[in-house]
């Protein structure tokens, strides 16, 4: 499911891409479409989610189904209310957010316009991690990872069918892609009903003031209220680290921020393939591991995440290194997207493969202390890596552009990820399980393999001057891609590795 939202959102990119390339325009919805998002990742898949999903696996271990669903119902009151008054401030206040991210805009009249139009999205969202939560919780992962299909297919309907109809009517086209993030949002929370419905879960709003106070009272309220405090200071430190890091990217060149985001969409697709996969399923089980006292169990599941960390997302960093001008020409070299353009979002690809094991590690390795409640830890982490990625920007950007925000994004994920990690074994919360050593070779074996496939193609073929023939440019990459797996997992399974060896069982 996962994957799916993936194709889907590169899709959605690619349709971005031939409509308006990497311009000032385009700089404008990135810029709008990431202030609710920065909202999103603080308080709903961030912070809320980080407090909400332990307690309520903890809840449901330890008292059963019906004081979880009270829980539900009390949380789901109380985030309804402070979502409205999110959402009207966040309209209100559109100028103000867009001059705090991105003051270099071109474009700022249209950045502003199309934040109001997708501040609701954060709301849409929020209910949505609720929803992903409880589901979560009873093991039902599918409805929540296909969720953003569904925002990436109203983008697409959007590009598709609503540019060329706005631009017939004389209105800026790219509004369009504001009015397809709305649609996708109302989507993807009404989505969640029946599936909650399915398992008893659907939550009940208090409208009451009656109601509202009583939930405000519940004592499991109070304690996620206590736990998003310090979670929303380490969530933060990743959001203010993306507000500075586009902030910058607005003063550094015209199109800089849509490179940077085209990069970042081809990065986040192993990152959330991999990462936002194995986190999402590891968290409630880690909890429930906790509750039950069982901490061979709760070692043994990061061991096995950290095992998949290596073998899948190693051969994706590779790819980003040596294949990114491939990648990137392949994907979105059409329409107003120029060979320049592929030249500067393929400079930032490379700069997100140098850190891509630390960045999906991270997605591992955090739930590990979320599950023990215990959020300070990656707090003081991640302050402490706010403060190395700027002074790595200070360094780096006026050398590298772009592409050194990209950089110092990357080392400083190896930083966070090398620190939790180290931490956990400290703590004498993981302890590595026999066998690390091979792993680890016939993987670096493996990826020796398939990084010199690569790089043949990588110089071997003009993917640019291969645009006229667009159908067989995307059959070439696809065998490349397909021969470079193919040999990787076949030298893994020569050296003596099994897919059987790798799969859990709840």
């Amino acid at each position: 499911m996962t994957l799916l939202s993936r194709v889907t959102g590169l899709v959605r990119e690619q349709l971005v891409a031939v409509a308006f390339g990497a311009s000032g325009v385009t700089d404008a919805f990135n810029v709008a479409f990431r202030i609710p998002n920065l909202f999103r990742r603080l308080f709903a898949e961030g912070a809320f989610s980080q407090a909400f999903v332990p307690l309520l696996a903890a809840t449901r271990e330890r008292d059963g189904d019906d004081v979880t669903r009270r829980l539900i119902d009390a949380v789901a009151t109380v985030l309804v209310w402070v979502l409205l008054l999110i959402c009207g401030v966040g309209v209100v206040g559109a100028p103000l957010l867009v001059w705090l991210m991105g003051s270099g805009l071109q474009r700022f009249d249209a950045a502003v316009v199309m934040t109001r139009w997708m501040f609701p999205y954060i709301g849409f969202m929020s209910l949505v991690a609720l929803s992903a939560g409880v589901l979560n919780t009873w093991k039902q992962f599918a409805v929540p990872a296909i969720t953003p299909v569904l925002l990436n297919l109203s983008v697409i309907a959007a590009a598709w069918w609503g540019v060329p109809r706005m631009a017939a009517f004389g209105l800026e086209p790219v509004y369009a892609l504001a009015g397809g993030v709305m649609l996708g949002g109302l989507l993807q929370a009404a989505v969640q009903l029946p599936a909650l419905a399915a398992i008893g879960c659907a939550p009940r709003i208090g409208l009451l003031p009656g109601a509202i106070e009583a939930a405000w009272r519940h004592p499991g309220v109070g304690q996620i209220l206590r736990q998003m405090a310090p979670a929303l200071l380490g969530v933060s430190v990743a959001q203010i680290s993306l507000l500075i890091n586009t902030q910058i990217a607005t003063h550094v060149a015209v199109g800089a921020v849509s490179w940077l985001t085209y990069a970042d969409r081809l990065m986040e697709f192993p990152t959330a393939l991999l990462g936002v996969a194995m986190g999402s399923v590891l968290l409630p089980q880690l909890s429930a591991a906790r509750a039950r006292g069982d901490a061979g169990g709760y070692s043994d599941m990061l061991d096995w995440g950290l095992r998949l960390v290596l073998l899948l997302a190693l051969p994706c960093a590779l790819a980003l290194l040596i294949f990114p001008s491939g990648l990137t020409a392949v994907l979105f070299h059409y329409g107003k997207f120029s060979a320049d353009d592929v030249a500067m979002t393929a400079r930032a690809l490379q700069g997100y493969g140098v850190g891509l094991l630390g960045i999906v590690g991270i997605k591992v390795l955090a739930p590990a202390f979320y599950a023990r409640q215990d959020v300070r830890t990656p707090v003081r982490i991640a302050i402490g890596v706010l403060v190395a990625t700027q002074l790595m920007n200070i360094a780096l950007v006026p050398w590298l552009g772009h592409a050194g925000l990209a950089l110092s994004i990357s080392l400083g994920a190896l930083v966070n990820a090398g620190i939790l990690l180290g931490s956990l074994m400290r703590q004498g919360t993981y302890s590595p399980r026999p066998g690390w050593g091979g792993f680890a070779a016939r993987v670096l074996l493996a990826n020796a393999v398939l990084g010199a496939g690569l790089a043949w193609a990588a110089w071997r073929i003009d993917w640019i001057a291969l645009q006229a023939h667009a159908g067989w440019r995307v059959a070439v990459l696809a065998l490349v891609l397909a021969g470079v797996a193919a040999a990787y997992f076949a030298v893994l399974v020569a050296c003596g590795l099994r897919p059987r060896d790798l799969m859990r069982r709840a």
